[in-house]
């Protein structure tokens, strides 16, 4: 799909911003929203949080969108760093990308992607979301790691293959619709240069 550094760019930039978005809502109302109203004494998520002050984040109270924002910048740079470049090579390692049906070889690119990014966000979310004032205790920290990413991983997974990568997929080729083009023209001519060789 991307084939220069601006449009990997961009594809990260659309994929971070839905899957934040996914993961905030999965984090604050599946994972801690019970925790959050047994706390608070309140029936919904949203009003826990509220008298709470926001989310408890390095232990001090954080409105909703800038948890939204936090993970945004953290998620983006890990992807663009790590995730994406690790997730390709992993994938050629495994496939040959020119021999490989796209379906497959994209397939082999999310689920690399997922096995990076889920324990990299889950250890950073174990560390932004500790219970700090109870102190700080590192075997707390890996548990609260290990426990996360049994929650994220099937989460992660699952969304990923089956909904946001398909949206991000049809959303990219929206905006890059003439390079696509363009590029299938150039791939086009030169099979046909090739068959008549």
């Amino acid at each position: 799909m991307p084939r220069n550094q601006f449009q990997r760019m961009v594809f990260a930039f659309i994929t971070v911003v839905i899957t934040v978005h996914a993961y905030v809502f999965y984090s604050l109302y599946v994972i801690h929203g019970n925790m959050f109203m047994q706390i608070t004494g309140e029936t919904g998520v949203l009003a826990a949080i509220n008298k709470m002050g926001g989310v408890p984040v390095c232990g001090a109270p954080v409105p909703i969108w800038a948890v939204v924002l936090i993970e945004f910048v953290l998620a983006y740079l890990l992807e663009n760093i790590l995730g994406s470049p690790l997730s390709f090579k992993l994938a050629c390692k495994n496939f040959n990308p020119r021999e490989t049906h796209p379906v497959l070889f994209e397939t082999a690119i999310i689920c690399a992607t997922v096995g990076i990014m889920c324990p990299a966000m889950s250890f950073i979310a174990a560390f932004l979301y500790y219970n700090y004032s109870a102190g700080f205790n590192m075997w707390t920290l890996l548990a609260e790691w290990l426990k996360l990413m049994c929650y994220n991983f099937p989460f992660a997974f699952f969304t990923q293959l089956f909904f946001i990568q398909p949206i991000v997929r049809t959303v990219f080729k929206v905006i890059f619709a003439k390079d696509i083009k363009a590029r299938n023209s150039i791939s086009n001519q030169t099979e046909k240069v090739e068959a008549t060789v």
